[in-house]
């Protein structure tokens, strides 16, 4: 076959013609498209950290605005159970004064005081609600921006107790 022979004797060229269109291709994709594949994987890394790092600080918040909503709660249940306990006190020292005084008047003096109990406790209840539901407002308006009414806020409230 000619083209055997043929190729003895321009092989070396052509091997050097194809080692030259190759470097120039490496180098071509070396000098173009690397660099731009490489900053456009730079810049999806970087989103990708910025958006992790603002998720975090969202997420910090939330925790902070949960704690500060967990101790107004736990402070409105101590102001409740301290003006139970001051109604108490009070409904004890009036039945103590009733009892000493005469018999007859004991259980008039008992029902006033456990009206008193039942009032100081109904007036505490509702300052917990009262309290709760609007830090239930505040939190939602400061987590996720909306709008809650007071009237959904001390439904939800209520529902909750």
């Amino acid at each position: 076959m000619p083209q055997i022979s043929q190729l003895l004797e321009v092989y070396g060229s052509q091997f050097f013609w194809l080692l030259i269109v190759i470097g120039l291709i490496y180098f071509g994709i070396a000098k173009n498209m690397v660099p731009k594949i490489s900053k456009t994987v730079d810049d999806r890394q970087k989103r990708i950290t910025d958006d992790l790092a603002a998720a975090q600080g969202a997420q910090d918040k939330a925790e902070q605005i949960e704690a500060d909503y967990r101790t107004s709660i736990n402070d409105a249940r101590a102001d409740a159970v301290s003006s139970i306990n001051e109604a108490k006190a009070k409904a004890a020292k009036k039945s103590e004064a009733a009892i000493k005084r005469a018999d007859t008047t004991i259980g008039k003096k008992a029902d006033e005081a456990d009206a008193a109990l039942k009032t100081a406790k109904a007036a505490a209840l509702k300052e917990v609600e009262t309290v709760a539901a609007e830090a239930a407002q505040a939190i939602v308006k400061t987590v996720s921006g909306g709008k809650v009414t007071a009237t959904d806020a001390k439904k939800a409230v209520k529902a909750a107790f």
